[in-house]
């Protein structure tokens, strides 16, 4: 969306799933989404993260048809999870002076008179919340009104997009921009053996939890998580979760949604009124591949037979929180490329 705001580019986006799809290849509809920053303080995946931000609470605060809003966040630390997955995966949301306290709203630290047992520290922040199915629609509808173009189609090397006739103009493209997510393991000319999924299960419920909620760990299983968020405009609550490294089953594991809604009515009873999790209004089960990288997500420019190729991959559970920001450094690289390019 952000580089189609250049009418110097003419865009089309060519892909196998568009938004209204679902399937285990394509990840952003399966996500929650929200705004919990994870990126380690003076990492460039940190900088993605502060920088998006500012868009995300411009929607939020000025857009409704976006889809998101605000939403009051609880996140509880116990001392015994450390080192597990989730407490890795969540480190920097965890510590006690997180690089983001001075940039979320209304952060403070939960008194210990307030914990519950278990819980040994916690902080309460506002962030927000974006329901997918209203947003990836919306951000298509942004760019169709400024002339980009949305086709389906398949690649198998990626020097493929430029081919003549899959741009719209009929021309070959001067650059590509490689999104492809886990598809970038396998695609011809990219095959980067860092990517591996990490595995995310949740169930989606009719039942209002009143706030976003995480926790550093369980008592259930190393990958296992625990987090709590509701959607806006009416498209249900989040309860999540798991963090299944190299795990591709793409079908949902009965035994596991019991041990996910055990722990989400227990940290949030208010999600059945203090009663059971047969209480708990079932909208779906879902199952979402994480596309991970190994060293972190990967911002880069290269020629590849000769075209110029942007890669933007690779950002595991922290697509949405670091998307704006991160599009904002691929931009930069697209407009190095096309620079250098013009003065061949």
């Amino acid at each position: 969306m952000l580089l189609s705001q250049n009418p110097r580019y003419k865009i089309t986006v060519a892909a196998k799933h568009m938004p209204g799809d679902y399937d285990i290849e394509y990840a952003s509809p399966w996500a929650g989404a929200n705004y919990f920053p994870v990126s380690v303080k003076g990492t460039p995946a940190a900088e993605w993260e502060r920088n998006t931000w500012p868009s995300l609470e411009n929607l939020a605060r000025n857009y409704p048809e976006a889809g998101v809003h605000f939403q009051g966040c609880e996140v509880y630390n116990r001392s015994k999870d450390v080192g597990s997955v989730t407490a890795n995966w969540f480190s920097e949301l965890l510590s006690p002076t997180p690089w983001w306290k001075s940039l979320l709203p209304d952060f403070k630290t939960i008194p210990k008179t307030e914990l519950s047992d278990g819980m040994d520290s916690g902080k309460s922040f506002t962030s927000v919340c974006i329901n997918t199915a209203i947003y990836l629609p919306w951000l298509v509808s942004q760019g169709l009104k400024n002339g980009v173009v949305f086709k389906r189609a398949i690649l198998k090397q990626i020097t493929d997009a430029a081919a003549p006739g899959m741009h719209h103009s009929g021309k070959p493209a001067d650059l590509i921009i490689n999104c492809t997510g886990l598809g970038s393991l396998k695609l011809g000319g990219v095959e980067d053996r860092k990517l591996y999924p990490a595995r995310g299960q949740i169930v989606v419920v009719r039942n209002d939890a009143g706030k976003m909620y995480g926790v550093s760990g369980t008592d259930d299983g190393d990958d296992e998580a625990m987090y709590i968020m509701t959607r806006a405009a009416g498209g249900g609550t989040v309860l999540g979760g798991s963090y299944q490294k190299d795990n591709w089953e793409s079908q949902f594991d009965p035994s596991l949604a019991i041990r996910i809604m055990k722990r989400c009515v227990d940290i949030c009873p208010q999600l059945t009124n203090g009663r059971g999790i047969e209480h708990l209004d079932i909208i779906r089960h879902s199952v979402g591949l994480r596309p991970v990288r190994e060293g972190g997500a990967r911002i880069e420019k290269e020629k590849v037979n000769g075209t110029w190729v942007v890669h933007s991959y690779g950002y595991g559970g922290a697509g949405y929180q670091s998307s704006y920001g991160a599009a904002q450094a691929a931009i930069k690289l697209v407009d190095e490329a096309l620079q250098e390019r013009a003065r061949l």
